[in-house]
């Protein structure tokens, strides 16, 4: 009897290996006329999403050498107080970086310290408080970038450090005269730009009687055209 019972078991494992090996082979054989007939398998396609790109308008500057440019400021001269300034510059660009440049500025100073605590006493007449400057300077941008507004235009611009020599008028007599500073220059169109400054001017005085080296501050804004 037990004879019997694994005379049935082994036939029943042998018709299930039986079917196993025809599903195998029959799989196989579908595998295999599919790469043979190039058809493609049916195959689910990967959907990836691409992100969106804005489309940013990037102000750029034409390829030109020389700015010109128009300030309006102050000027704060030591011992004098602060006044009005107009400066004009003219600007050759060796570099995406760096350049020169020479300055002219004018201001009508007013009263010194001495001439308001003095009781009207005048120290200079109107011609000599006519102050006008002349320099030579060198600038290198340290800090190039863009100004976004809102997502869709760029400007392009940068932050450089300035400095140089040249000449103070006034009160009579010029004065040697250095120059140090930053501004920022950011380009409105490919051929015109905003700037702005801030310069120390230091020249040695002895106008209130004591030699000494003065610091006169200067804020200034302006368009450049650049051609």
């Amino acid at each position: 009897m037990e004879s019997r019972d694994h005379t049935v078991l082994l036939a029943e494992s042998s018709a299930g290996l039986s079917r196993l090996l025809r599903t195998g082979v029959g799989l196989c054989l579908m595998l295999l006329a599919s790469a043979v007939s190039g058809s493609p398998l049916d195959l689910e396609p990967m959907v990836v999403d691409e992100p969106q790109r804005p489309d940013v308008r990037v102000s750029e500057i034409r390829r030109h050498d020389f700015e010109f440019s128009m300030h309006a400021g102050v000027l704060n001269v030591e011992d004098f107080g602060t006044d009005f300034l107009w400066v004009a510059r003219l600007g050759y660009h060796i570099s995406d970086r760096l350049f020169v440049e020479g300055a002219w500025a004018q201001s009508a100073l007013g009263a010194t310290s001495f001439e308001t605590l003095g009781g009207g006493t005048r120290l200079l007449t109107n011609s000599e408080r006519q102050l006008r400057m002349y320099n030579l300077s060198a600038g290198y941008t340290v800090l190039p970038g863009e100004a976004f507004w809102r997502g869709r235009s760029a400007w392009r611009g940068g932050l450089y450090l300035i400095g140089g020599v040249g000449s103070t008028d006034f009160a009579g007599d010029e004065r040697f005269t250095w120059n140090l500073g930053l501004g920022y220059r950011l380009v409105l169109r490919d051929w015109i730009t905003l700037r702005v400054d801030v310069r120390d001017h230091l020249f040695r005085s002895d106008l209130l009687g004591s030699s000494k080296v003065v610091h006169n501050f200067e804020w200034s804004a302006g368009l450049s055209v650049v051609f």
